[in-house]
C-alpha cells in the first residue's frame, strides 16, 4: 500500500530522515513512534507531497508519490497535529468546503457530510462554528473532514495530542471503527498506551533512522518481558529479563527496595531510543 524505499530528507547539513525503508500493508493500523525531532512529521510531510525526498522514493499502490501529486492527494486523507479547521465556518460548511476542493458533486457532498457527521456524533452541532467546539470535537471533525473524498489511507499526526483521557478514548473508538471498515491508518504518536492499544504493528524512529518494527508485543519482548526497577545514585535503574524468575534472581543480589513488573511499551521505547548509535548506526536494527 505505502512503500518507502531508502528515503532520505536533508535540510542543509541536517539529516531529518535517513535511508528510511518500510512497507505499510492495505488495511493495516500502523503507528510510528519517536522522540521529538526524530523525523516523524518530516516523513508525513513527504508522504502528503508537502515536501520532497532528497533521495529515495515513496509510492502508494505502486505509483510514485512525487510523479503523480494529484493521484497521491486523492488517495490520502490527512489530519494534522494542530487544528486547521475553518474556524468561522460551521461543521457542515467545513465538510462542504473540503468536498468542493475535491470536486465532489453536490448530491454526493451532501450525503457524505451527513453520513460522516452522524458517524462522528456531531450531527447536533453541525450548524455551530468550528471555533466553538472543544478540542476533542475539533479533532473528530478534522478526521471526518479528511474522509470526505473517500481516501484509501488516513494519515494522522499526533491525533490525540492535548486531549484529556476521556476524549482520547473516544478518538480511539472512532479510529478502530474506521480500521474495521478496511481503511489503512498510519499515524504518529507520543502516547505509548495509544500505540499499544490500537496498532497491529508499529515502528520506532530515532534521529531519522528506523530502528525497529514489529507488533507491540514483539517490540516489548526485544527489550525483555520483565523489568527489575530500583532507585540508585539519584536515578531510577531498569534491568530487563526474559522471565520473572530471572528478574527475581537479579533482585536477590540487591539489599535495597526494588520492584518487578511486566515490561510495557514505554519501557521498551525508552530503552531503544536512549541507546546512542555507534559510528552513526544502531547495533540492533530492524
Amino acid at each position: 500500500m505505502i512503500s518507502y524505499r531508502n528515503v532520505t530528507k536533508k535540510y542543509g547539513a541536517i539529516t531529518a530522515v535517513d535511508n528510511f525503508s518500510l512497507t505499510i500493508e492495505r488495511g493495516e493500523f500502523f503507528a510510528l513512534l519517536g522522540p521529538n525531532g526524530a523525523g516523524k512529521t518530516t516523513l508525513l510531510r513527504m508522504t502528503t507531497t508537502l515536501a520532497s525526498p532528497t533521495s529515495g522514493s515513496i509510492s502508494i499502490s505502486g505509483d510514485t508519490v512525487h510523479r503523480n501529486l494529484t493521484r497521491a492527494k486523492q488517495r490520502l486523507g490527512v489530519a494534522a497535529q494542530y487544528p486547521n479547521l475553518e474556524a468561522e465556518l460551521s461543521a457542515w460548511q467545513n465538510l462542504e468546503y473540503h468536498g468542493r476542493l475535491y470536486n465532489i458533486p453536490a448530491p454526493t457532498r451532501k450525503r457524505r457530510a451527513a453520513e460522516l457527521l452522524e458517524f462522528a456524533g456531531l450531527t447536533e452541532r453541525m450548524n455551530d462554528k468550528a471555533k466553538t467546539f472543544s478540542g476533542g470535537m475539533q479533532r473528530k471533525l478534522m478526521i471526518v473532514r479528511a474522509l470526505m473524498h473517500e481516501p484509501e489511507i488516513l494519515l494522522l499526526d499526533e491525533p490525540t495530542a492535548g486531549l484529556d483521557a476521556a476524549w482520547r478514548r473516544r478518538i480511539w473508538d472512532l479510529l478502530r471503527e474506521l480500521q474495521k471498515q478496511g481503511l489503512t491508518i498510519f499515524f504518529t504518536t507520543h502516547y505509548m498506551e495509544e500505540a499499544a492499544a490500537l496498532c497491529s504493528r508499529l515502528g520506532v524512529i530515532d534521529r531519522g533512522i528506523l530502528i525497529r518494527t514489529g507488533t507491540p508485543r514483539e517490540i516489548i519482548a526485544r527489550a525483555g518481558n520483565f523489568v527489575l526497577e530500583y532507585f540508585e545514585n539519584g536515578k531510577t535503574v531498569q534491568r530487563f529479563f526474559d522471565s520473572r524468575e530471572e528478574a527475581l534472581r537479579g533482585a536477590a543480589r540487591r539489599a535495597g527496595d526494588y520492584g518487578i513488573r511486566e515490561t510495557n511499551l514505554e519501557d521498551a521505547f525508552i530503552t531503544l531510543t536512549q541507546k546512542p548509535p555507534a559510528n552513526g548506526t544502531y547495533d540492533d536494527t530492524v
